[in-house]
């Protein structure tokens, strides 16, 4: 694996998700079935799947911008999520795609999936505000 963006922040600690792997440059976010991510019982909590896509985005993000030698600050101006089916008691894996990245603003595809990458049970649609770091 290359040098990967491995820092996730306390949300994604909280729910045991830990980058387990990369495609295409990008990290992949693993998160276990647990108590603490169960919506309806059996089932993942259209939140914890949320907050999987978001991890995947900014982990996605924050590493495009390494690999341009850039340590800018990112704030997340809009989020959409399409759910497509019910995410199992299972390990649930995202990925995001930076599809677009400008001097100001990036945009990401983030996809959520169980067994099958290719049957995702979710997308998400993030946009993030690109802030240079101010010396000083």
């Amino acid at each position: 694996m290359s040098a990967l963006y491995t820092t996730l922040p306390p949300y994604a600690r909280a729910l045991d998700m830990t980058v387990v792997d990369e495609i295409d440059g990008a990290p992949v976010i693993g998160m276990p079935f647990a108590n603490r991510v169960q919506g309806r019982p059996g089932f993942l909590h259209g939140g914890a799947i949320s907050g999987l896509l978001e991890i995947a985005a900014i982990a996605a993000v924050h590493q495009a911008l390494r690999a341009k030698g850039s340590d800018a600050n990112i704030k997340q101006v809009n989020v959409t999520v399409d759910f497509m089916r019910g995410g199992l008691s299972q390990m649930t894996f995202a990925v995001g795609e930076v599809t677009r990245l400008g001097r100001t603003m990036a945009n990401v595809e983030a996809r959520a999936w169980q067994e099958d990458r290719d049957k995702p049970i979710a997308m998400g649609y993030m946009h993030y505000l690109i802030k240079a770091k101010r010396e000083g």
